[in-house]
């Protein structure tokens, strides 16, 4: 919850980060001399994969660990034969955004107004990765 907190101006609760820890729902960590320096959460819906959230320590940014941990996410939905994978992130994030697009990821539309700032609310830009077409595949 510290990476989370120091990371969001508006992370998210003890509550969802603890609903997040099973089920559809899957997660790793990223560690550093035995610190805790980064994670993310991602959850499954039948063949799509959703990066729900990815935090690294504010000291332990412009290390490439975001990288390292994306990369980890996009391997584990490839084992699982993942089709596509979602993501959303704040239009204002620009380094995330730049993040994404070397990883492959498309810009696919705006959720408007969807998270809150403090003057009000912010559009999310919808991304995705496609994986594996089913089309091609043979299945």
């Amino acid at each position: 919850m510290e990476i989370e907190q120091a990371c969001h101006t508006h992370p998210w609760t003890s509550k969802t980060m603890q609903s997040c820890l099973g089920g559809r729902y899957f997660n790793a960590a990223l560690y550093q001399d035995e610190q805790l320096v980064g994670f993310y959460v991602g959850e499954r819906a039948g063949p799509d994969f959703t990066l729900m959230d990815i935090c690294i320590a504010p000291a332990c940014q412009g290390q490439g660990l975001a990288w390292q941990l994306l990369g980890h996410f996009k391997a584990r939905c490839e084992q699982d034969k993942a089709e596509n994978i979602f993501l959303e992130v704040r239009v204002s994030n620009e380094a995330a955004i730049g993040l994404y697009r070397k990883a492959g990821f498309t810009e696919m539309g705006v959720r408007k107004s969807y998270y809150p700032t403090a003057q009000g609310k912010e559009d999310a830009l919808l991304m995705g990765k496609v994986l594996l077409d089913p089309e091609l595949s043979g299945d």
